[in-house]
């Protein structure tokens, strides 16, 4: 069924939860305020959200290499006290979230950390390859989007599909985690080193 934006509005506020899932929770429930909440506190997601803004200043810095030291993983997660940063639950979270970077190779952590600049390079690229495919004009738009709303789920780490389960993204095995530790979770930063990869900066003797 169609869903108003009043609808997801009022939703979002209620929950705090994200635009996709409180439209995802409306058609589910056919539009229903009630089931729809019900539907997102199952999932973990309601619950997630409401402790999205409480500081999270403990943590870990998890290491991890892969393939023999081929690839290197270096990634802080917070969470709110020392002690659910000392919690199994919690380091296995860790551990996971690293393996899922050396495995998938993500750049960002979130949507937000895309550079402007690139989001517009990837949508002129998708826009140019389809009009050299011959796509009719009017539905360009809607292709370029869907491109771009592939690109963030190859390189956005939360928008990935978590290695151990496709049908689950980072986003959601972060959001059951907030949901069953009881405190807000944050993968803050990351880095990712592969041997033999050349970054920004490098130089070589050649001429």
């Amino acid at each position: 069924m169609s869903v108003s934006v009043e609808q997801i509005k009022e939703l979002r506020k209620a929950t705090g939860v994200g635009i996709l899932d409180c439209r995802k929770a409306l058609e589910a429930s056919d539009g229903d305020y009630d089931k729809a909440v019900a539907f997102l506190r199952e999932k973990g997601l309601a619950k997630a959200a409401k402790r999205a803004g409480r500081e999270a200043a403990e943590g870990k810095v998890e290491l991890y290499d892969h393939g023999n030291g081929r690839v290197g993983v270096m990634v802080e997660i917070n969470c709110e006290t020392d002690f659910v940063a000392r919690s199994d639950a919690f380091q296995e979270l860790t551990h996971e979230i690293a393996l899922q970077i050396a495995a998938a190779s993500p750049k960002y952590v979130s949507e937000n950390d895309i550079p402007e600049d690139v989001l517009a390079a990837e949508r002129e690229i998708a826009r140019n390859r389809s009009l050299e495919e011959g796509k009719p004009e009017k539905i360009i738009d809607r292709i370029v989007e869907g491109r771009i709303s592939k690109f963030m789920e190859e390189t956005v780490l939360l928008r990935q599909g978590y290695i151990r389960d496709e049908s689950l993204t980072i986003e959601a095995l972060l959001h059951d985690k907030i949901a069953s530790i009881g405190e807000n979770i944050v993968i803050r930063r990351f880095a990712r080193w592969e041997m033999g990869e050349h970054t920004e900066g490098d130089e070589t003797d050649e001429e």
